[in-house]
């Protein structure tokens, strides 16, 4: 049994640090979700995904490219050689394909609410890299009650 101040401990809410903690962590991850989602739509489209692709779309320079496929290369996401195309690891296409489905069911979500797709669509690409697994789950069941057939 536990003690009332282990108790107490547990109830309380999550303090501010470690929400801030957590958001560090997804702004981290958030880079590699947004290059790892680009490499793969540049490759189902065109069959390749280079680094003057990747810039233009992403309007950065060829550099900060070249140093976050360099980044993503360490992390076991991408294979690239210098002057050639850049392809996603297994690992790579499982981050993929997890943040366009987080991008697809936050989008879903609030079009849902009435927000236009257009901005729907933008504002999803922020904040697909921010909601826990948990509110995921809230929006999907949401949206799964709401194609339900009334009775």
């Amino acid at each position: 049994m536990k003690s009332p101040a282990v108790q107490s401990a547990c109830a309380r809410p999550v303090p501010l640090a470690s929400n801030r903690q957590r958001t560090r962590q997804e702004h981290a991850q958030e880079t590699a979700q947004d290059y790892v989602e680009l490499i793969a739509e540049l490759i189902a489209r065109t069959g390749a995904a280079r680094v003057t692709d990747l810039a233009r779309r992403l309007g950065v320079t060829h550099v900060t490219v070249n140093r976050t496929i360099q980044r993503l290369r360490r992390a076991g996401l991408v294979t690239a050689l210098p002057y050639r195309s850049i392809f996603l690891t297994d690992s790579g296409r499982r981050l993929s394909d997890e943040s366009r489905r987080r991008h697809e069911i936050v989008s879903e979500f609030l079009k849902s609410l009435g927000v236009p797709d257009a901005i729907a669509l933008a504002d999803a690409e922020g904040m697909e890299h921010h909601v826990s697994q948990e509110t995921l789950a809230a929006f999907v069941q949401h949206l799964t009650s709401r194609r339900r057939p009334k009775r």
